[in-house]
């Protein structure tokens, strides 16, 4: 994995703005820590970070080919992993192409000179590109299909910024952060984000599955890929035969790197499958890694989505495949230090504990591997979470993962909910995703509703949960690979039907008889546990207090667009959705928020 930034501009000459270039490019340096590389002509200029993965000696960024001894430069900046690369090396090879390195990026390069931007479509992986095509003055913009890896755009007239982080284009004098008061409920509850949408005025993430196309007519976006529903023919046997062998070849893909590579293995059925499957195709020991805290068996405490703790079935699971297993215990005074440290990693307000845990996890899992494999994912496609399996919650007319549990977004004085208008914002919201699910025409009843829930939690959901696990990452240079989001598992299991998805009445069903053969009942049926978070009265008591003292700082932004009495009943206890810990995990956003405000001066219109 990498780090890319650029910058294109009719109107001015990009070589007399090399510094900073430089400044947005040295930004992106914990993305890429074993290289970096700049090019600059006179209307477009281009950055790298390189995280060296496969050809560690070759590879270097920016790179250039051309498609003729005496043509323009085709210019590639890329940020992933291709895991087709050997097929599609063999068919370039075939047509001509000369490889001068083993690195998949010169596979995209050569991929590009081949088919132009429609080269996306061919591309089994996990990235996100900019080409500049100096024969035809264009920049092309593409990022993978599920939306894995991140690319954010500032496009202004004559022009566009454009990065793996916020925080290259921050670098860049053009934009200056600017949030509008009725972002706020997104900026709260990042779940509600729209694809390709940012709580930034004038800055937006190319939307996965899409390409970006800028010449001097303008930016043009559109997408390459997208779901679409058909029937399912496959028995049963057939479909867990099928998911099976997918799972197979995917993981066998994912395991190929010059670096030491791991999985993250919660015990839970995701993971332990994964590691499984690594395990038993890599043919050699796996190192595995997972997280808990300190005091954890006194103060856990189980809810709808975290029934139980991780770390009892995370051993038995590592004694199970014979791995090396890691077990990074964090204390909860840790996990609120490192919460600055997790804001800067995400360039907008963090996810609190979630966001400062996985940080300090993937910095201990750094120290021993490159590359990890981790289960994000596969409550999405395979149908895990509680949501789906509680009726009241599938039927209601909003995202199923909200129910009718209170809003942080309730906490907004008066006269700001007045002008946010959160109720409608999440109507129009829902109805807009909701009339873009792909639908199947014959379909009826649960079923089509069932394909409804699985797309909405495809949308904000998934992106969010992805956008995490990209940013606490590669804040500490480690490459984190999702084989349930591959698109081809993707597309399969679009068109298994619910009723097959929960076979025997349980979450994952599916999932469950593709990898039976290799997990022991207890983990085979252990029910789905999210991320595991810390219980600890004072982690509790810290994000109370801190949320209190913010009503009475006179220097906090967000101090006066609150209803100072509606977050003290919050503060008190409120009554919580399926989707919170507990109320500190509710109100903590309230602190990512002003702490995000301060840091990064950003402006409230």
């Amino acid at each position: 994995m990498c780090g890319i930034a650029g910058w294109l501009d009719f109107r001015r000459d990009l070589r007399e703005e090399i510094p900073t270039l430089e400044r947005m490019t040295a930004s992106l340096a914990s993305r890429g820590p074993d290289g970096s590389g700049t090019w600059t002509a006179p209307h477009v200029a281009l950055g790298h970070r390189r995280l060296a993965v496969v050809d560690l000696e070759g590879g270097g960024q920016p790179m250039v080919a051309q498609r003729m001894p005496d043509g323009e430069p085709v210019v590639l900046v890329y940020n992933g992993e291709i895991y087709n690369t050997p097929e599609l090396r063999a068919q370039l090879t075939a047509r001509g192409h000369l490889f001068g390195t083993r690195c998949d990026s010169e596979v995209v390069l050569r991929s590009y000179l081949e088919w132009g931007a429609d080269c996306a479509e061919r591309l089994n992986g996990i990235f996100a590109f900019a080409v500049w095509d100096g024969d035809r003055e264009t920049l092309t913009l593409v990022r993978d299909r599920l939306g894995v890896k991140p690319l954010y755009v500032h496009v202004y007239p004559g022009g566009l910024l454009f990065a793996s982080e916020p925080k290259a284009i921050l670098a860049n004098p053009l934009f200056s952060p600017v949030l509008e008061v009725e972002r706020l409920p997104v900026v709260f509850n990042p779940r509600l984000k729209e694809p390709g949408g940012s709580v930034l005025t004038g800055l937006h993430e190319v939307a996965p599955a899409s390409t970006l196309v800028a010449d001097r007519g303008g930016a043009h976006e559109f997408p390459y890929w997208r779901l679409v529903s058909r029937p399912h023919a496959d028995d049963w046997d057939t479909t867990v035969a099928t998911v099976r062998g997918l799972l197979e070849d995917i993981v066998l893909r994912q395991l190929v790197a010059d670096v030491p590579v791991c999985s993250l293995l919660s015990g839970g059925l995701d993971s332990t499958a994964l590691s499984a499957l690594a395990a038993r195709l890599s043919g050699r020991p796996l190192t595995t890694f997972a997280v808990d805290f300190t005091e954890s068996d006194q103060h856990f405490h189980s809810t709808v989505l975290r029934p139980d703790r991780d770390a009892p079935y995370a051993r038995e699971a590592s004694s199970h495949l014979g791995t090396r297993h890691t077990e990074v215990v964090l204390d909860s005074a840790a996990v609120a230090v490192g919460a600055a440290e997790a804001l800067r990693a995400r360039d907008l307000p963090s996810l609190g504990q979630f966001d400062s845990s996985m940080l300090q996890l993937f910095a201990a899992v750094r120290r021993r591997s490159t590359v990890a494999l981790s289960g994000e994912g596969a409550d999405e496609v395979f149908g895990g979470y509680p949501w789906f399996h509680t009726p009241a919650l599938v039927e209601s007319e909003t995202y199923p993962w909200l129910g009718e549990g209170p809003r942080l977004v309730e906490c907004l004085a008066p006269d700001v909910l007045d002008r946010v208008r959160p109720e409608e914002q999440e109507r129009d919201g829902y109805a807009t995703l909701l009339a873009r699910a792909p639908r199947l025409e014959g379909e009826s009843g649960l079923q089509a509703r069932m394909r409804e829930v699985l797309y909405l939690s495809l949308q904000g959901p998934l992106h969010l949960l992805l956008d995490r696990t990209d940013r606490m990452s590669m804040a500490v240079g480690l490459e984190v690979r999702v084989p349930f989001c591959d698109h081809r598992l993707v597309e399969y299991l679009w068109n298994v039907p619910w009723s097959m998805k929960c076979a025997d009445g349980r979450e994952k069903s599916l999932l469950r008889a593709a990898v039976s053969d290799l997990l022991p009942p207890s983990l085979l049926n252990r029910r789905k546990s999210a991320y595991p978070a810390t219980h600890a009265p004072d982690y509790t008591q810290r994000v109370v207090t801190g949320v209190l003292r913010l009503l009475d700082d006179p220097d906090s932004p967000l101090r006066e667009l609150l209803d100072a009495d509606r977050v003290r009943k919050f503060a008190e206890g409120a009554d919580v959705s399926v989707a919170w810990v507990n109320t500190a995990h509710m109100l903590t956003p309230l602190l990512e928020t002003d702490a995000w405000l301060r840091t990064y001066n950003v402006r409230i219109v």
